[in-house]
């Protein structure tokens, strides 16, 4: 079926009012007003959306400097926090190496002890020898003596 151009004409003129007489069963000059009418208000609506969300943005901004401040306070505290640590165990190296010069005395001592020690079971090893020698000489010169 082909449409004539005064049909199409025709269709073009009148479609509007269908259209408006099927979706709200109003005159075209009503709806029309009401179309302005709710534009105007989603416009306003989006108008003030537009000014809540700068809003929303600037505190979000402020919020977030407030935190970059925070975040400063934090990194001087772990700074100082540091510094006091590094100081503390300086001073336990410090310690370390005093108790390791005490352990170096200690050991000297030990060596020195170790020393004594060992001439002393030489020495007593020797008096022992000698005095068993000793022993066993008198032991066999004494049953001929008291046997002369």
């Amino acid at each position: 079926m082909n449409l004539q151009q005064e049909d199409l004409d025709y269709i073009k003129d009148h479609l509007g009012e269908w259209l408006a007489e099927r979706s709200l069963g109003k005159p075209p000059a009503v709806y029309e007003i009401e179309l302005r009418e709710r534009m105007v208000r989603v416009e306003e609506e989006l108008k003030h959306q537009r000014e809540l969300i700068k809003h929303v943005l600037v505190e979000m901004d402020k919020r977030f400097d407030a935190m970059d401040k925070r975040f400063e306070a934090m990194d001087k505290r772990f700074e100082a926090i540091q510094i006091q640590m590094d100081k503390r165990f300086e001073a336990v190296e410090k310690r370390f190496e005093a108790v390791d010069k005490r352990f170096e005395a200690v050991d000297k001592r030990f060596d020195a002890l170790t020393k004594r020690i060992d001439r002393f079971m030489i020495w007593s090893f020797g008096i022992t020898v000698s005095s068993a020698g000793i022993i066993i000489a008198v032991l066999k010169l004494w049953p001929t003596a008291a046997a002369s």
